[in-house]
């Protein structure tokens, strides 16, 4: 059926509202990309094998539906079972007969499969009761885990496109921009610039033509969440552009998406073609006479093209460097057109603000930042995965109430958040509000969304020269603060970590930082200096002690570290099933000695000991053995 009318939509709304009801039971089975990696496309296929084997879908109205990401990432595959609520982890495709046998029919809950609280050790067998999923609040990943992201009619069933037949046929281009300025939203891919600001000052620029873009290009490390939008609700980043070309009078758009997403090239594209097959896309959306069509990009695995103008450059089919920012995208962007640029979550977000109206979306968040904002929290952290709250939620509720604290209960060092941009946040600022002042006071920013959590065993001087090696790497080179800088600064981090610091590296790296931030072209180069910056400012006595003493504080650096077994080790052999060069010798339930001249410092030993009975020591303090 083509849309074309408004009264048609609300049709086939009420079509896929039915459908969605003649199955009042349904199998939710997460095929995001971590759980796929895990077995879960075998899990979707025993599920729909055994229901349909026993007629459970003929009997019952069972169906089996693969889901985009879920968002708990550490525990899966996951499925989830409605109208019951309930939530089964570590699902494996050879437990599925058990649970249509247990579960399904005989309405039994199997406890191994429940989620355990690592708080209480209490099995919680309601989704919405176990902290990591009760404590959020979903706007851009509302339909993520709901819908089966290659049915357009399930994602119409939830609401899909409702926002978009708002606009076209009950608000005018201007009062849809009025909608969306009242939302205060802000763009989520890091800078948090405001939306509606953005998009008034293209619809002012001269010309007929201009452009609608997706930045589809998130390269930070750590940061998945505009990966699982795309792969689990590809339906809500096409109506956000639509929404936003029909307010700017654009006609064209591009999805630019990361080369490493091949997943949410497959469901972009599909939704796509599913949208202009049913007239929601393309000529005469829905019959209001707005043309508007979306191509895909697919980017070249550049991290400098997530930068707004070597994003258009690279788009427009030349190489993906950044130009100077006196040159505003929104006059002058892609083939020097007026061009709006925002990142998958902004545009995720703008159907539900003109649906449910820009005051509610407003309602959330703190008096400058606005809404909800999706992270990706891995890490040192038990519950890692992909989360969604209002905007002011502090760090700590983050990683001690949603995370479920730090991994083997170690104690909390650091949270880095923003990418290779943004910053190391220490211990004394867990209760920091999140919001994009609070954290860019505090050194670091709010980036794509990414935030690691570190424990005590985290060199904060090997966290900076990490960010730095891989900035070095990404660098396209164009402008010299940012291609010297990163390599000389690079250079003073490798001479830390191998024990060849000197007193003044620590001014000469403020130095390089200062010149960096001011000359560089654009923000890889003038945001580059924020880890080393943040870690410098919070973690100065690791810098020293690498530099005086030699040492590495957390037992990381290679070089400098040292490890012994301690008298109270219980022989549990442990230590030398993982040791990679069989430097360790000892009886079972014995004393272990350590061949200090084989022994590489992987530190496989520490990690895997039972007891606590290995520890670390400086290097020097074994060369000082060796001389006496």
């Amino acid at each position: 059926m083509r849309i074309e009318s408004f009264d048609q939509f609300k049709t086939l709304q009420a079509e896929a509202g039915k459908r969605d009801e003649a199955q009042p039971k349904k199998i939710l089975v997460c095929c995001g990309t971590g759980c796929l990696a895990t077995g879960a496309k075998e899990v979707a296929e025993a599920f729909v094998h055994e229901i349909t084997e026993r007629g459970l879908d003929v009997e019952v109205g069972y169906g089996v539906k693969s889901t985009g990401c879920h968002g708990f990432c550490e525990r899966g595959p996951l499925v989830a079972f409605l109208p019951e609520g309930l939530l089964y982890t570590k699902v494996k495709a050879k437990r599925v007969p058990e649970i249509v046998e247990k579960t399904i029919i005989g309405e039994t809950i199997i406890p191994g499969l429940l989620y355990k609280n690592p708080v209480d050790k209490k099995r919680i067998p309601a989704y919405e009761e176990i902290p990591f999923y009760k404590n959020q609040v979903r706007v851009a990943m509302r339909n993520i885990g709901r819908i089966d992201p290659t049915d357009l009619m399930d994602a119409i069933a939830h609401d899909a496109y409702a926002g978009l037949a708002k606009a076209l046929f009950e608000m005018t281009p201007d009062e849809v921009l009025d909608e969306v300025e009242l939302s205060g939203q802000r763009g989520r891919g890091g800078a948090g610039f405001n939306t509606a600001r953005k998009w008034r000052s293209c619809k002012a620029a001269p010309g007929d033509r201009r452009f609608v873009l997706c930045n589809g290009d998130e390269g930070d490390p750590g940061a998945f969440k505009d990966r699982s939008i795309m792969e689990g609700d590809p339906h809500s980043v096409l109506e956000g552009m639509i929404i936003g070309a029909y307010a700017l009078g654009s006609h064209e758009g591009w999805i630019y998406v990361r080369d490493e997403y091949p997943l949410a090239v497959v469901h972009l594209q599909l939704a796509i073609t599913e949208a202009r097959k049913h007239g929601l896309l393309g000529e005469n959306i829905m019959g209001s006479g707005f043309d508007f069509e979306i191509q895909i990009s697919r980017g070249g695995g550049a991290f400098v093209c997530g930068e707004s103008s070597a994003l258009m450059r690279s788009l427009a089919g030349q190489t993906g460097e950044p130009r100077a920012k006196y040159v505003h995208s929104t006059e002058k962007g892609l083939f020097d057109l007026p061009t709006v640029l925002n990142n998958v979550e902004t545009w995720a977000g703008i159907g539900a603000i003109i649906a449910n109206g820009g005051a509610w979306f407003a309602s959330m968040g703190t008096e400058k930042s606005k809404g909800t904002k999706a992270f990706s929290l891995v890490g040192k952290v038990k519950n890692t995965g992909l989360i969604e709250l209002p905007m002011g939620t502090t760090l700590r509720h983050i990683i001690y109430d949603i995370g479920g604290g730090v991994l083997k209960d170690r104690p909390f060092k650091a949270v880095q958040t923003g990418g290779p941009s943004g910053g190391c946040i220490p211990e004394e600022l867990l209760d920091l509000p999140v919001d994009y002042e609070k954290l860019t006071e505090a050194g670091s920013m709010m980036g794509s969304g990414g935030m690691i959590v570190m424990d005590d065993r985290t060199c904060m001087v090997d966290v900076a020269r990490y960010f730095l090696a891989f900035l070095t790497e990404e660098s396209c080179g164009k402008c010299v603060p940012c291609r010297e800088g990163l390599k000389q600064m690079l250079a003073i981090y490798d001479a830390l970590i191998e024990g060849r610091g000197n007193v003044g590296d620590i001014e000469r790296i403020e130095t390089l930082a200062a010149g960096m931030q001011l000359g560089s072209l654009c923000e890889l180069g003038k945001s580059a200096p924020n880890p080393v910056l943040s870690t410098l400012k919070y973690f100065r006595s690791e810098y020293e002690a690498h530099i005086v003493d030699h040492a590495c504080p957390a037992g990381i650096c290679r070089d400098l570290t040292a490890f012994e077994i301690m008298p109270d080790c219980d022989g549990c052999h442990a230590c030398t099933k993982v040791c990679p060069t069989d430097c360790i010798a000892g009886e079972k339930k014995e004393l272990h000695v350590i061949d200090h001249e084989a022994c590489i410092s992987c530190g496989a030993c520490l990690d895997v000991c039972p007891t606590d009975s290995i520890r670390t020591f400086p290097k020097v303090e074994l060369a000082a053995k060796e001389v006496v």
